[in-house]
């Protein structure tokens, strides 16, 4: 029996119900965007080994180049008001809202150089994705070793208020009016990024740190949803799909 006739159908096929189906399209953009994410981690780990020989928050650099490639294909253009604020030569914790596996591409698009990242500790197993993380100087934390994690947390929380480093909060706008798994949305659009005010933490002591994150997770909700009112590229508004901060 011949193989490439039934191969030809089967990838024509596919083709039609790409073409046809809401949902194939959906599947389809989310299959290619695990299979970018993979065979970029491999390319990018073998030039971050290259470069710099091993794990280094140098490597982000090149890692957030071959990232930032992802927005072309599928069609996302990002709009980044007060991206100078992060310009800072002194140390800073930024904040930012989390929504879905989209995330990366848009914190590859914001985040400064040498900007040293905190990720749960189950993405390190996640193959070539978890091996890039590392090389890139992640610092992964076990949430479900909760002391483990809150001890992480809390040396981030008393260095931040020992020295007096400030918070930069950065908001995302919904992914909702071009992406969402329920009603398998997924289209091209444009993101709305605002990067805060910094919030300053000079004066402050251990026991300020759960009213500072309250009054950033504050500000960064209301900035959230006022961004979010306004109709993205593809015309439609934020829908009840919408993730605040978090």
């Amino acid at each position: 029996m011949e193989f490439w006739p039934w191969l030809t159908a089967a990838l024509l096929l596919l083709l039609l119900l790409v073409q046809l189906s809401r949902a194939a399209k959906f599947y389809a953009k989310i299959s290619l965007y695990c299979v970018l994410c993979c065979t970029v981690s491999i390319v990018a780990a073998v030039v971050c080994l290259l470069r710099h020989g091993g794990r280094t928050v140098e490597n982000m650099s090149i890692i957030s180049w071959f990232v930032r490639t992802f927005k072309y294909i599928y069609g996302l253009r990002f709009e980044i008001k007060g991206r100078q604020k992060l310009e800072v030569d002194h140390p800073c914790v930024i904040v930012s809202n989390h929504q879905s596996i989209l995330d990366m591409m848009g914190l590859m698009e914001t985040l400064p150089r040498r900007c040293v990242q905190i990720a749960k500790r189950e993405l390190l197993f996640t193959g070539p994705v978890g091996l890039i993380m590392y090389l890139g100087g992640v610092i992964f934390i076990n949430r479900q070793r909760s002391r483990t994690a809150m001890t992480v947390m809390a040396d981030v929380g008393e260095r931040m208020v020992s020295e007096n480093v400030p918070i930069i909060p950065v908001v995302y706008s919904s992914f909702s009016s071009f992406y969402n798994p329920k009603t398998k949305l997924f289209t091209s659009a444009t993101i709305k990024v605002e990067v805060l005010d910094a919030i300053p933490t000079r004066g402050l002591t251990v026991a300020d740190v759960t009213t500072l994150m309250d009054n950033c997770h504050q500000a960064m909700r209301t900035t959230f949803f006022r961004m979010s009112k306004t109709p993205q590229e593809n015309g439609a508004t934020a829908g009840s799909g919408a993730h605040p901060a978090q």
